[in-house]
């Protein structure tokens, strides 16, 4: 299917079920967008790319944990480090079971990555030959809820936070962090409200989506 026809069927779901989406300048694909999933204010950012030479729509959703939350995981690292590796090592268990892809940025000084969590970004590939509306938008749900277990696990063992992103020592380290809706370049950005911090997020209820 030319990947022309691929972006139109994105665009044509996406308006279906009025996601509030705006168009990313990517020169390494055909399309580019971010969109809030769930609607409404407990949604967080995903993005959707169709990646040049690849027959493959790729979302991904990325999350930056709380300055608070990573205050308390130094405590129990400095406090208890056996149940540290422990609680760890069961969140990587965990994600690999949700069947999602995922990657967990740790806190480090040089090569030596013990911890805190600081950030974690899950991702999905759905192949052109697999694509429908419906397997798009269970896409996006398994995502979300592969989120949402690590955001209540991280709640549940480390408190609410404080309300602000913490810091992440991989980009500081490759002098960038992820783009999260900046739009280079253009004068007049459409003024659409996203979680562009990647915050961790208030209220969410686990009860709201299962």
């Amino acid at each position: 299917m030319p990947h022309e026809e691929i972006v139109a069927k994105l665009k044509e779901w996406f308006t279906q079920e009025r996601f509030t989406v705006k168009s990313q300048q990517d020169s390494r694909a055909h399309a580019h967008f971010l969109l809030r999933y769930p609607a409404g204010k407990q949604g967080h950012m995903f993005a959707v790319v169709v990646p040049k030479e690849r027959d493959l729509v790729a979302i991904s959703s990325m999350t930056r944990v709380d300055e608070g939350q990573q205050n308390e995981m130094k405590k129990h690292m400095d406090e208890e480090d056996s149940d540290w590796d422990e609680w760890i090592h069961e969140s990587r268990l965990n994600l690999i079971r949700t069947g999602v892809d995922w990657v967990i940025h740790m806190g480090h000084q040089g090569q030596e990555k013990s911890g805190p969590l600081q950030a974690f970004n899950v991702s999905l590939p759905i192949w052109f030959d697999g694509l429908s509306k419906h397997v798009f938008m269970n896409g996006l749900r398994q995502l979300w809820l592969a989120k949402l277990s690590l955001i209540h696990e991280i709640k549940f063992a480390y408190g609410p936070g404080l309300g602000k992103p913490g810091p992440v020592d991989d980009w500081k380290k490759e002098g960038a962090r992820p783009t999260s809706g900046q739009h280079e370049g253009q004068e007049n950005p459409p003024q659409i409200e996203f979680d562009e911090e990647m915050k961790f997020g208030s209220g969410l209820d686990p009860s709201e989506w299962a």
